[in-house]
């Protein structure tokens, strides 16, 4: 069996914590259907050398979104993506991503699909710090917490108006100067506030910006090649992670980037 048979299966610490017996089958179906090198990093660092001395070996994370997000940054900073293919068994309680791109459910599906799949090549959105989005990106970062916030406020004004009558009106939804610009044509600016701003790739190679703007009720969409947003301080959930206090950021379509193994169809 030659090196670019062989696989380099690398699993998460945090993934043999929270589910000990899935890390265990994936393991089984993937040393039973290949040879494989199996590496239990305990940390960040060793997570990123197993990586780096991965040979011609085909990489295998088994991990959470988080790890699958560390993988595919290590992989593009070491430009390494562009002639390789990633593979992913999800195992923890955040794998919303990984099944989103694709990736079966369950460590003895996922772990066949490493064996007996295909290569997908997909897009990558890359930002000027070469910091790599795979799903999406929202802007303010805190909006899922914003939206929590006001359900509990309306139960609370329910409650308070059963009890003594009307409540004081619900606080005013946050609003945010941003200038927004996809392919350099100018979306939203300053003066302009805007609710939320959402970038993902699109399925043609190109992002699909969407603008919330206070004043008008309808979402301003465009697609873009290329798409910066700047203003004061603001910060953006990526993917899983939340990154700022930043001015500027420029988001740009890295269009089939990188590739993820999937069932074959």
């Amino acid at each position: 069996m030659s090196d670019h048979d062989q696989l380099l299966v690398v699993i998460d610490p945090v993934a043999r914590r929270m589910d000990g017996e899935s890390v265990r089958i994936a393991k089984d179906v993937l040393c039973g259907g290949s040879e494989a090198k199996i590496c239990l990093p305990d940390g960040p660092e060793e997570f990123a050398r197993a990586l780096a001395r991965r040979g011609s070996r085909r990489p295998v994370v088994v991990g959470d979104d988080r790890a699958l997000l560390r993988a595919v940054a290590l992989l593009h900073r070491d430009r390494w993506l562009g002639d390789g293919a990633l593979s992913l068994v999800p195992v923890g309680t955040s794998v919303q991503l990984a099944h989103s791109l694709g990736v079966p459910a369950g460590a003895v599906a996922a772990a066949r699909a490493v064996l007996d799949g295909a290569v997908r090549r997909l897009d990558l959105l890359v930002d000027e710090s070469d910091g790599v989005v795979l799903g999406g990106l929202t802007i303010p970062a805190l909006r899922s917490a914003a939206r929590a916030e006001a359900s509990v406020w309306h139960a609370a004004r329910s409650l308070v108006r059963t009890l003594v009558g009307p409540a004081p009106p619900a606080p005013a939804p946050r609003h945010h100067r941003l200038r927004v610009e996809a392919d350099g044509v100018v979306l939203a600016d300053l003066d302009d506030p805007v609710e939320a701003v959402s970038v993902r790739a699109g399925p043609d190679g190109r992002a699909e910006v969407v603008v919330r703007r206070r004043a008008v009720p309808a979402p301003l969409r465009a697609d873009a090649l290329s798409v910066t947003v700047s203003g004061p301080d603001f910060r953006y959930r990526a993917d899983t992670h939340v990154t700022g206090p930043v001015r500027t950021r420029t988001w740009t379509v890295r269009p089939g980037a990188w590739g993820l193994t999937l069932p074959a169809a």
